[in-house]
């Protein structure tokens, strides 16, 4: 039985103005006895983008958001009691006008269902929470552009009129789910092999479309970069170039109207993604679509604000982890 009453949480405490919007735990990186070697996705992605956007200066220790742990309660949001586990999600993009996870993303995990490495509904949880707790968030865009489909999500929100779904996905991949296409809105089917040039064209075509056809009070982009040329599961071949430029696109696209953007980098299955991920977000401070800390002040804890790392309520094995289970496709 789904819990729709409003609760206590302390999900959503005030995060410091010198913080900026950017939500990352250690524990998003996955070790067990070097076993995570043999999974196709690179469970330290996360820790490298961090790494990448330190080295850049873009971000400190003090600077970003640290996740915050949910509760059981805060968890029957979304999942029906049998299904707890862990999931993510945010408030911030609402706060500042953008935020970005470094990780999240795991759009074929439906409220009791997982599926494709994913295992918790971290982008339904995100917008049922908004709805639920956030005054003037009626209205939610998912512009999923992973290669794969985002049935998941499109599962949940299937009968939900408050939610528009934009997908533009590889139609030949996993995960064919014809149920769950009837909840998109936008439905941008790709072929093997596309490339930079037709994907841009249809993702700012159809970003701007849907934007255009209605207007929400939240956009969650689910930013894979397993449209990658040679990414063993997406079957695209996007250039780095061109999925820098496809953030920017989105993130224009959101900054023109001035709607808040939650973005969760989903799948990508190649070492080169942590570096390209890193690029993007520098790429969208120095277009001056994210904003940063003007004055170069730094708070020195930046902790919560948004449901991220979420503690296991199972007893089952696949419950078991060091820290959150592998990201989406």
């Amino acid at each position: 039985m789904m819990c729709n009453r409003s609760h206590g949480t302390q999900l959503y405490l005030e995060v410091p103005s010198s913080c900026l919007p950017i939500v990352y735990s250690p524990v998003y990186n996955i070790t067990f006895m070097g076993l995570e070697k043999l999974h196709p996705f690179d469970s330290g992605k996360w820790g490298k983008v961090i790494h990448f956007l330190k080295e850049e200066k873009l971000i400190s220790d003090g600077s970003i958001v640290e996740a915050r742990e949910a509760t059981e309660e805060d968890l029957l949001v979304v999942h029906t009691k049998r299904y707890l586990n862990r999931l993510k999600a945010g408030k911030l993009a609402v706060d500042r006008g953008w935020a970005i996870n470094v990780g999240g993303g795991f759009h074929h995990c439906s409220s009791d269902k997982g599926g494709g490495f994913c295992a918790y509904a971290d982008i339904t949880l995100a917008i049922k929470f908004l709805f639920e707790r956030v005054e003037g968030i009626s209205r939610a865009t998912i512009i999923d552009l992973d290669a794969h489909q985002g049935n998941g999500h499109e599962r949940d929100f299937l009968d939900d009129r408050r939610v528009f779904i934009m997908d533009v996905y590889n139609r030949y991949i996993y995960p064919g789910d014809g149920y769950a296409k009837r909840a998109i809105k936008r439905k941008v089917e790709l072929d093997w092999g596309t490339e930079d040039d037709e994907y841009l064209q249809k993702v700012e075509l159809h970003s701007e479309g849907a934007l255009n056809e209605v207007r929400p009070d939240i956009i969650v982009y689910n930013a894979g970069t397993d449209i990658l040329d040679g990414d063993p599961l997406g079957g695209l071949a996007i250039s780095p170039q061109g999925i820098i430029k496809r953030d920017e696109i989105v993130f224009r696209a959101a900054r023109r109207r001035g709607i808040p953007i939650l973005m969760v980098t989903s799948g990508g299955y190649q070492k080169k993604t942590a570096r390209i991920i890193a690029d993007s977000i520098i790429n969208l401070r120095r277009q001056g679509l994210i904003g940063g800390n003007e004055d170069g002040e730094v708070a020195e804890e930046c902790v919560g604000g948004v449901p991220l790392v979420m503690s296991s309520s199972d007893s089952s094995p696949s419950s078991v982890s060091t820290g959150p289970a592998p990201n989406t496709i």
